[in-house]
């Protein structure tokens, strides 16, 4: 069993092949696919998708916060209605604060962000973080919930040993490990020794960020394995063991497993 704890497969990268790229994942003993929203353009090829492929693909709704801009209510509104209606989502995700590309939304980022916070805790979801250069307040946002039910995955985890450490505090956390590990200059190797193998998940992110020795080309589930290999490296263990760990950590978040 290893689970892909964050892909895209709904995008139109996949728009050609999606059977095959399925067919691949399950070879490469994928059992869960778990899909996180950008915004309300991909709300139905993901549900789309997760229909077709009920037993491997499973949903999130939520608001990226590359998407938020002045309108960024009306896209809130549209998670809020799915989240009110009868709904097979397992988390709110990803959402969080992008602050690579632009900054000029910050305050709406922030908005957004807390606002899918309290809906993650209202529906008793886990929430599915991206956070690009704004660690520091990705923690600033979410240190007045450490002691509440908050709970989810720091999707797309590359920061350093502090960061690492920094992240353990939020104890109903998880970490997402990615193809990122296993480039050649990575640091996350030395970052992942300190993280108890309890605290990750592994994720591809597909179609971005392929591991080595793919990097380059189109990300997809059955990649994972890629991932696994320089995890259980690192962590001088078995692969198996460590897809099981982190499958079950996986599974548990999204609460497929007691």
């Amino acid at each position: 069993m290893l689970v892909d704890s964050h892909s895209h497969l709904f995008l139109e990268e996949f728009s050609s092949d999606l059977p095959q790229v399925m067919d691949r994942a399950r070879k490469a003993g994928i059992s869960h696919i778990f899909m996180p929203n950008i915004d309300s353009t991909t709300i139905e090829p993901m549900l789309s998708v997760c229909a077709a492929y009920k037993d491997l693909c499973f949903p999130m709704i939520g608001l990226h916060p590359t998407s938020v801009n002045e309108s960024y209510e009306k896209e809130l509104a549209i998670v809020a209605d799915r989240l009110a209606a009868p709904h097979h989502f397992v988390a709110i995700g990803e959402i969080g604060l992008d602050l690579y590309w632009d900054k000029t939304f910050l305050k709406q980022q922030c908005a957004a962000f807390e606002q899918q916070i309290e809906w993650a805790l209202m529906y008793d979801l886990p929430i599915v973080i991206h956070s690009r250069e704004a660690f520091e307040l990705i923690c600033e946002v979410l240190s007045p919930y450490k002691n509440t039910s908050l709970r989810g995955i720091f999707h797309s985890f590359t920061g350093s040993v502090e960061e690492a450490v920094r992240l353990l505090e939020f104890s109903q956390f998880l970490i997402g490990i990615n193809g990122v590990v296993t480039f050649k200059k990575s640091t996350l190797p030395e970052a992942l020794k300190e993280i108890p193998l309890q605290r990750i998940v592994l994720e591809t992110d597909s179609p971005y960020l392929t591991p080595m020795p793919n990097r380059g080309k189109r990300n997809e589930s059955a990649n994972l394995k890629d991932t696994l290999m320089k995890v259980a490296e690192v962590y001088n263990m078995p692969p198996e063991l460590v897809a099981q760990a982190t499958s079950v950590n996986a599974l548990k978040m999204f609460g497929m497993l007691k």
